[in-house]
C-alpha cells in the first residue's frame, strides 16, 4: 500500500469511529456508558479468553508468561472495574451550591491509544474499559508483535457487544501492519493521543498536534534500609521481579541494600532463586545484555532459563535460578547496568547507610527512570515521606512487591492502571496512574454567589508585620 493508500485506511477507520461516538453520546445514560464498559471487560476476564489470550500474547510476541499474564490480565481489569463501578461520567456529576458551579461530564470523542508489545491485551484492554466508561470511541494502533493478541481482544469485545447492543465501531484498531504513517495519521487526527512503550511512540504523540498522554521511562530503584526484614523484602522483591517475565515498566532494575542488611539480605534473596554475580561478571552480563549497544531481543522478557543461555551463563548459576542479581558500584550514562533492563536482571548496590542509599538512587535516576517510581523496604515510614521530598519520583512504593503495586493493587489506593504518567522529570503531562479522569471533559456552569472580596490587610498583615509596607 503507499502512504496514501495508510492515511485513507486510517481516516475511514476515525469516520467510522467518529460516527459512532456521536451516537453513543446523544442521549446517552451512566446505564448505557456502564453496560458497554462491563462487556468490554467481559470479553477479557471470561476465564477461557483469558487464557486463550495470554497464551497468544506470549506465543506471538515471544515476551513473558502465560501464567502471569493471566493474573495480569483478571487483577488489572477486575480492579479497574471495581474502580469505576459507582463513577458518575454522564450528565451532571457534581453540584456545589456554596461555590455557584455545576459539574457537567462530556466525553473527550475519539481516542487514539499506541499499544505495547510487552502489554498486548492488559493495556489495551484498560484503555478500551476507560474510554467506554466515558463516552468515547477508541481505535488502537498495536505493535506489529501484538496485533494478533489484541485483534482476538477486539473480535471477543465485539462479540460481547452484539449481545449488548453496542456498536462495535466504538472499539477498533489499525489493521496489520502497523507502520510510522498509519500510526502518524491516528494520532494527528483523533481528539486524545495515548502512548504506552517505547519512548519514541511517547515522543511521536506529544509532537502530533493532538492533546497526548505519555508515559516515562522506568527504571525502578529499590532501597532495603537496615530495618527492613530482609526475608519478607527478598520475598516481595522477588515475586515482583520475576513476574511475568520483567514485562513491566515497574520491575526493580536495581537494588540499594544497606551494608548492615546487605549479607542477610543476600542470603535470603538467594534463598527466592535469585543468583548473585559479583561484580567481576559486570562485563560479561553488559556485553550479552547489549551486545550492539541495544538491548538484546533474545533476552528481554524471556524465561530464566533462556536468559541465562543467552547471557552464556549456565556453568554460573544454579538450576533454578528465577532471575539474576549483578553486584555493581557503577551508576550513570556510561554504565548500562545501571539502566532499564526489561529481563530478569537487576543490578545489587551495597550502600554504606540509608543517605548513601539515596545518594546511589539520585545517580541511578539521574541516568534514567526519573518520575516514575523509587520501592524502600523499611521499618521506618518517616523515610518514604523524606524520599518522596528530595527525590524526582512520582510514587514511594513501600514495603510491596513493586510491579504489582505501582499500577495499583487491591491492598493499596492507586488506581488500577497499566500507564504511569511520571510528571515533569519524565516529560508527561499527568504525574499520576493513567485512570478514568483522564477520559473526561467537564463543563462548568457557574453562576453567581454573594461577593468574597479581602482587603488589602486580610492578605498582607503577616507579611507587613514581618517586613513592612
Amino acid at each position: 500500500m503507499t502512504c496514501e493508500d495508510d492515511i485513507a485506511l486510517v481516516e475511514d477507520l476515525l469516520a467510522r469511529a467518529r460516527t459512532a461516538q456521536a451516537r453513543y453520546a446523544s442521549g446517552a445514560t451512566q446505564v448505557r456508558y456502564d453496560r458497554a464498559s462491563q462487556a468490554a471487560a467481559w470479553a477479557l476476564l471470561e476465564p477461557g479468553r483469558n487464557r486463550t489470550l495470554s497464551e497468544l500474547a506470549v506465543r506471538s510476541t515471544g515476551l513473558g508468561n502465560v501464567t502471569d499474564k493471566i493474573t495480569k490480565n483478571h487483577r488489572k481489569t477486575l480492579g479497574l472495574m471495581r474502580d469505576i463501578a459507582h463513577v458518575a461520567t454522564c450528565g451532571v456529576i457534581a453540584e456545589d451550591p456554596a461555590r455557584g458551579i455545576t459539574e457537567i461530564a462530556r466525553p473527550v470523542g475519539v481516542i487514539g491509544a499506541v499499544v505495547p508489545s510487552t502489554n498486548p491485551v492488559a493495556t489495551p484492554a484498560n484503555n478500551i474499559i476507560n474510554a467506554l466508561k466515558c463516552g468515547n470511541a477508541i481505535v488502537l494502533s498495536p505493535s506489529p508483535k501484538g496485533a494478533e493478541a489484541c485483534q482476538r481482544l477486539l473480535d471477543y469485545i465485539h462479540n460481547e457487544f452484539s449481545k449488548a447492543c453496542v456498536d462495535p465501531d466504538l472499539v477498533q484498531m489499525i489493521p496489520a501492519p502497523a507502520n510510522k504513517t498509519r500510526t502518524g495519521r491516528l494520532l494527528e487526527t483523533v481528539d486524545l493521543a495515548l502512548a504506552t512503550g517505547s519512548q519514541d511512540n511517547v515522543r511521536r504523540a506529544y509532537t502530533c498536534g493532538t492533546p497526548a498522554i505519555g508515559v516515562g521511562t522506568g527504571n525502578v530503584p529499590v532501597i532495603v534500609d537496615e530495618t527492613a526484614n530482609a526475608e519478607a523484602a527478598a520475598r516481595l522483591i522477588a515475586r515482583s521481579k520475576a513476574f511475568d517475565n520483567a514485562t513491566s515498566c515497574s520491575s526493580e532494575n536495581a537494588l540499594v541494600v544497606v551494608d548492615e542488611l546487605y549479607d542477610s539480605f543476600s542470603a535470603a534473596l538467594r534463598n527466592e532463586g535469585c543468583a548473585i554475580l559479583d561484580s567481576t561478571k559486570e562485563r560479561h552480563v553488559v556485553e550479552r545484555l547489549w551486545p550492539d549497544g541495544r538491548l538484546n531481543p533474545r533476552a528481554i522478557a524471556r524465561d530464566a532459563r533462556v536468559l541465562i543461555d543467552e547471557l552464556e551463563l549456565a556453568e554460573e548459576v544454579p538450576g533454578d535460578t528465577r532471575f539474576i542479581a549483578v553486584e555493581t558500584a557503577n551508576a550513570g550514562p556510561r554504565h548500562r547496568i545501571s539502566g532499564e533492563k526489561i529481563s530478569l536482571v537487576t543490578a545489587l548496590y551495597r550502600a554504606r547507610d540509608f543517605a548513601d542509599a539515596r545518594a546511589i538512587v539520585t545517580r541511578i535516576l539521574d541516568h534514567a527512570g526519573a518520575g516514575h517510581s523509587v520501592g524502600l523496604h523499611t521499618s521506618r515510614d518517616e523515610r518514604a515521606v523524606e524520599l518522596g521530598r528530595v527525590l524526582p519520583v512520582c510514587r514511594i512504593i513501600v514495603n510491596q512487591a513493586h510491579a504489582i503495586a505501582t499500577g495499583g493493587s487491591f491492598d493499596n489506593g492507586l488506581p488500577f492502571s497499566l500507564s504511569m504518567g511520571c510528571g515533569s522529570w519524565g516529560g508527561n503531562s499527568i504525574d499520576e496512574n493513567l485512570h478514568w479522569k483522564h477520559f473526561l471533559n467537564i463543563t462548568r456552569v457557574v453562576r453567581t454567589i454573594p461577593p468574597n472580596e479581602p482587603s488589602l490587610e486580610d492578605v498582607f498583615e503577616d507579611y507587613w508585620a514581618g517586613c513592612g509596607r
